[in-house]
């Protein structure tokens, strides 16, 4: 016996009661319409295989399974962000019930796209700060979900690395300078930082094939 657990589990939860909300029974014996999601990543199919399974097992959980009665459309932007806007816009022209994703460039790519069609979104980033919902308890718009806040932690983190070696004095962060909330995330450490008296080095790197050789020498 497999067990699954993921936040995508839970999400499923969240997409199980928007299905019921438009009406897609799971027991009705011949279904008016089969209910579409579109499940949108910037990863890879491998990179995100293990998500997909936990969202799976989430959807067989509440009687939904694919192809069966309910359709799932998966796109993949493979780290490709030019590719965002376009593959949204397929599922706008699918006319998805719902999206699906656990990218920011995607959930905001979404929500300039489309005011009517739901959005689930799991997601470490802050929604608030970066504007994809108006507040925690009432997000307004066609966005709901599960955000992790894991970010949160950066101030934890260093804490830990201060405990581990006493004497550390400058800490290096390795960052995508081409992901707005990856720019969120930096500014935290920063903070964290300077409570802790740490140096903090921003090592970043930018596209989709970055130069990691020359950010580790840079570090060295």
């Amino acid at each position: 016996m497999k067990i699954v657990s993921n936040h995508w589990a839970a999400a499923s939860v969240i997409l199980g009661g928007f299905l019921s909300a438009f009406g897609f029974s799971v027991q009705a014996q011949q279904p008016k319409k089969v209910p579409r999601i579109g499940y949108l990543t910037g990863a890879s199919p491998s990179f995100e295989a293990h998500r997909i399974e936990g969202f799976r097992q989430g959807l067989r959980d509440l009687g939904y399974i694919e192809r069966k009665n309910i359709l799932v459309e998966y796109r993949y932007a493979e780290g490709k962000r030019d590719l965002i806007p376009s593959l949204v816009a397929e599922f706008v022209q699918l006319k998805v019930d719902v999206f699906a994703s656990g990218n920011f460039e995607v959930i905001r790519s979404s929500k300039q796209a489309t005011k009517t069609i739901p959005i689930v979104m799991v997601t470490t980033v802050d929604p608030v700060a970066t504007e994809l919902v108006d507040s925690l308890a009432h997000p307004g718009g066609n966005i709901t979900g599960l955000t992790r806040l894991t970010r949160d932690l950066s101030g934890k983190r260093l804490e830990l690395l201060k405990e581990a070696v006493p004497r550390i004095s400058r800490v290096g962060v390795l960052w995508d300078a081409d992901d707005p909330s990856a720019a969120i995330g930096f500014k935290k450490y920063e903070d964290a930082a300077r409570a802790l008296k740490i140096q903090l080095q921003s090592l970043e790197v930018r596209g989709p094939n970055p130069d990691l050789q020359r950010v580790f020498q840079t570090a060295v």
